[in-house]
């Protein structure tokens, strides 16, 4: 069986809000290639960049840090736990908001990759993302 990866992150660019009341993301040069030039010998130039925002930006990994304090963070979680896994979808209907256990209710999760589809990504950059989406 050949195991296929699909990228599901939605592309963070400068200036975008992902979430109200967090920071937007900065992306910029740390140093240009003019300005590299300025400093080294020439024939070496090259660019640097710097990417400032919060954890939390766009598609991200959550860990149980982000909730609770003595939680495991990213640097604590191996990649095998989100890696290669099997994968189960989830369909949440359109009108549906609040995602709790019953949705999981006769279904086996254990070591697998969970993706719950619920068709929200459709308002991604706009102002409907923000508002009365699914939790």
């Amino acid at each position: 069986m050949i195991k296929t990866y699909i990228d599901l992150s939605h592309t963070i660019e400068n200036g975008i809000v992902t979430y109200k009341g967090l920071p937007a993301p900065i992306i910029c040069d740390y140093l240009s290639r003019e300005e590299s030039k300025q400093h080294y010998e020439a024939g070496t130039e090259f660019q640097i960049g710097k990417i400032e925002m919060v954890s939390n930006t766009g598609t991200y990994v959550d860990v149980p840090f982000h909730r609770y304090e003595g939680g495991k963070d990213l640097s604590e979680t191996a990649i095998e736990k989100m890696a290669g896994l099997e994968g189960v979808l989830i369909h949440v209907k359109e009108h549906e908001k609040a995602i709790d256990e019953s949705f999981f209710f006769n279904i086996d999760v254990k070591g697998k990759a969970v993706l719950i589809h619920t068709c929200w990504d459709r308002h991604w950059n706009t102002d409907q993302y923000f508002e009365d989406h699914p939790f």
